[in-house]
């Protein structure tokens, strides 16, 4: 399986090796991946991304909408979880996709229209925040409808947590955001509060073993027990 950005031909194994260090120093240019199947029974076929999709950090990704034709390319993330923003039903087709991969929803029910109620948006993406922390959800995919606003908005925040400096904030949420870019997003995430986040990292504690290692993990008071997949709405 080889993938194609369109930045370097170099080859890359589909997992979650590094590409961010942990601590999000470095902004992460859109992805655009093909993935080019290469065995007997499908010589030609392309794995499709979603639009808007990229690599937010290791085994954190986001993307618009998924449809049926990307299924196949998700598959490849090996995705634990999806955090999903939209208030809408999620389709069918896609939790049946997400049962049959064993992964679990997340669903942040986020208006898509631009005057959102300041404390509604705050506790749901503090609430998702929480949920894309916990490295026991990775690898997970971040989406809304366009993967512009919304997703964009939970990025900028986790991208407060990681220190990032506000210009390199706005800089990624306007790549992904174009022309339709929102004032009143980027005062959302300049003004967000992630103290109150930090305190309830307390009881959670990174690990990091090696710079950028893949073998970083949560510490809990304690053991986490497995559970079976399911539809987690906020």
């Amino acid at each position: 399986m080889r993938f194609l950005r369109n930045s370097a031909n170099s080859e890359t194994k589909s997992s979650c090796t590094p590409f961010l260090n942990p601590f999000g120093n470095v902004a992460v240019s859109g992805i655009v991946m093909i993935l080019e199947l290469e065995n007997a029974d499908q010589n030609d076929a392309v794995l499709v991304p979603p639009p808007n999709f990229s690599m937010v950090d290791d085994c954190i990704f986001r993307s618009s909408f998924p449809s049926p034709p990307n299924f196949p390319f998700l598959q490849t993330l090996n995705l634990r979880s999806v955090i999903y923003l939209c208030p809408e039903p999620y389709p069918e087709e896609n939790l049946e996709f997400l049962r049959s991969q064993n992964i679990r929803l997340f669903q942040f029910g986020i208006e898509g229209k631009t005057e959102v109620s300041l404390p509604i948006l705050r506790d749901s993406i503090m609430e998702a925040l929480k949920v894309l922390i916990d490295v026991r959800n990775h690898p997970v995919l971040i989406h809304c409808k366009r993967g512009k606003h919304r997703t964009g908005c939970l990025v900028g925040c986790l991208r407060k947590l990681q220190n990032w400096c506000l210009s390199s904030v706005f800089e990624e949420y306007q790549r992904f955001a174009g022309v339709k870019s929102r004032t009143t997003d980027l005062t959302f995430i300049e003004v967000f509060d992630i103290v109150s986040l930090r305190q309830c990292l307390y009881s959670i504690i990174y690990q990091y073993q090696g710079y950028g290692s893949k073998k970083r993990r949560l510490l809990y008071k304690e053991e986490n027990l497995q559970k079976p997949p399911r539809l987690t709405s906020f």
